[in-house]
């Protein structure tokens, strides 16, 4: 019970005003909650059951750095992606995407969660209480609780606020993330001058991108009025 108790809180504590549960918040301005909260839950428990079972031997097998690489660069692709979708005056139902939300949103997380402090946490716990499926059920537990606090913030959010506003803001936490992290690496393999060209060689790129972005939406516009 001890494990249990100890797990749910610490995990709960450590996910409170993390990015994982910021972009749970903003993933409701894409997709459905219902489907937001099936995703992070599928996936909340898949990277627990890593971190409390096999977690040393993934590390080892896989480069952490590449996987990190990989999830900044999905956090500013998805911020692009917000951009260019045009769901202006449309219902939830109503908004076409690409790839199912479920599996977009899961594998989203499990990437950005794989080595993160919480999964980490997890892996300490289940080692020091040497109860890995109780350390798995608590922590699976807080880390949901704590990113549905996220998702009723966005829906609350998305009733109030113009869905044009939403879309923006989480384009850009997406994006923010992402130079956020990748300024991280560039910090650790480069100096300080080196690191600060290559971010912000980046973030001219991501501007670059997202003005066209930005184009494509305005000649978009036309055409849908026409049809």
């Amino acid at each position: 019970m001890e494990s249990l108790i100890a797990s749910f809180f610490l995990i709960f504590i450590a996910e409170m005003g993390d990015k994982t549960q910021l972009m749970a918040m903003t993933f409701t301005a894409r997709f459905k909650a219902s489907q937001v909260i099936l995703a992070i839950s599928a996936a909340t428990i898949f990277n627990n059951l890593i971190a409390v079972t096999a977690g040393s031997l993934l590390s080892g097998a896989f480069s952490l750095s590449v996987i990190k690489i990989a999830a900044y660069a999905l956090f500013i692709l998805f911020g692009f992606w917000t951009l260019y979708g045009n769901d202006d005056g449309k219902t939830g139902a109503e908004k076409k995407v690409f790839i199912n939300p479920f599996f977009t949103v899961a594998i989203f997380f499990c990437i950005s969660e794989f080595g993160d402090k919480t999964q980490i946490a997890a892996m300490t716990l289940a080692m020091n209480y040497g109860t890995p499926f109780i350390v798995l059920a608590g922590a699976s537990a807080g880390m949901i609780c704590a990113n549905l606090i996220g998702i009723t913030i966005g829906v609350v959010l998305g009733k109030k606020v113009p869905a044009k506003i939403m879309k923006w803001a989480s384009a850009l936490i997406f994006i923010i993330f992402g130079l956020i992290g990748f300024y991280g690496i560039f910090n650790t393999k480069f100096d300080f001058t080196n690191a600060l060209i290559y971010e912000l060689i980046l973030i001219l790129a991501v501007i670059s991108a997202s003005f066209a972005i930005i184009k494509i939406n305005k000649r978009k516009k036309p055409v849908q009025a026409a049809n």
